[in-house]
């Protein structure tokens, strides 16, 4: 039974999970309202939050578990993320695994969106997990988020090799940047996604960043400028009438990018399955 304790950025997530179930339950509070104001996340606010908010979080977590004792290990987000934050959670982790009297695990930030779209396989069928898994291997896994953007494979002896990365922004950082200067408010990407909805994706020809056919890096500081430049031709009475279509072609440049390069590493790598992960994952059209 493993415990996970997550304050990389601006939500205070923990999680229990069973090998031989799966995960068994989640808390999550999110801070995304109170940053909102803001138009981003603040880290100091970021901190202090985690640290009014963890404590509650441990006693709904305990409450809610059957055995908490049964709590063999517990795991802890040490990186990426902001300094801050990660300092509350580890200090909340390492307290937790001395009151249980088991060890503690660091776990890298981008690991677990690595290995999370392997979760519902597990619960499908935790028994046949080990044999399902080493089905899917090589995996080839796409990891898009407000701080990064990156291709990477999962071999068959279960080690990640990163093939490519982004040059400048990321994917998510692009989108809540192209937000802001469309006059939306935070966080971006999923107001973006909505107004897209709306609008024609073919309507404005914002660049792909796409490089040559060689290159699997990712790039998206050009695409903010593109927009820059063309909110500057237009009126306000223009920008307003066609935010649809400037959102939904934006977004479009983005997927495009992200889509073309993960076609280009999947069919030079000989993989057996593709992920995607992180919290850009959540946008429909990119799914």
């Amino acid at each position: 039974m493993i415990f996970a304790l997550e304050t990389s950025c601006d939500e205070t997530a923990a999680a229990v999970f069973d090998p031989a179930r799966g995960l068994v339950a989640e808390w999550v509070h999110s801070q995304m309202v109170m940053h909102e104001r803001y138009g981003g996340v603040v880290p100091d606010l970021a901190t202090r939050e985690h640290l009014r908010t963890i404590a509650p979080l441990l006693d709904r977590a305990r409450a809610a578990t059957d055995d908490f004792r049964a709590i063999t290990r517990v795991a802890v987000t040490q990186g990426p993320g902001l300094a801050g934050c990660l300092a509350i959670g580890t200090a909340a982790a390492k307290a937790l695994a001395l009151s249980l009297g088991v060890s503690l695990a660091g776990v890298n930030h981008l690991r677990g969106h690595a290995f999370s779209p392997f979760i519902a396989l597990h619960e499908t069928a935790p028994a046949d997990f080990e044999k399902a898994f080493a089905a899917l291997l090589p995996h080839l896994g796409l990891i898009v988020s407000g701080g990064n953007t990156l291709l990477f494979r999962l071999d068959a002896e279960r080690r990640i090799t990163v093939i490519s990365s982004t040059r400048d922004d990321a994917a998510g950082e692009a989108l809540d940047k192209g937000a802001k200067l469309l006059g939306l408010g935070y966080p971006g990407g999923p107001l973006i996604e909505k107004l897209a909805m709306q609008g024609n994706a073919a309507a404005f020809d914002f660049p792909r960043g796409i490089g040559p056919r060689s290159d699997l890096n990712f790039s998206f500081s050009g695409l903010k400028t593109s927009l820059r430049y063309q909110l500057e031709k237009m009126s306000p009475d223009d920008i307003a009438a066609r935010l649809p279509d400037l959102c939904a072609s934006y977004q479009q440049a983005v997927i495009d990018a992200l889509t073309r390069k993960t076609g280009l590493a999947l069919a030079n790598g000989g993989y057996a399955s593709v992920g995607l992960s992180g919290g850009v994952a959540n946008n429909r059209t990119l799914r």
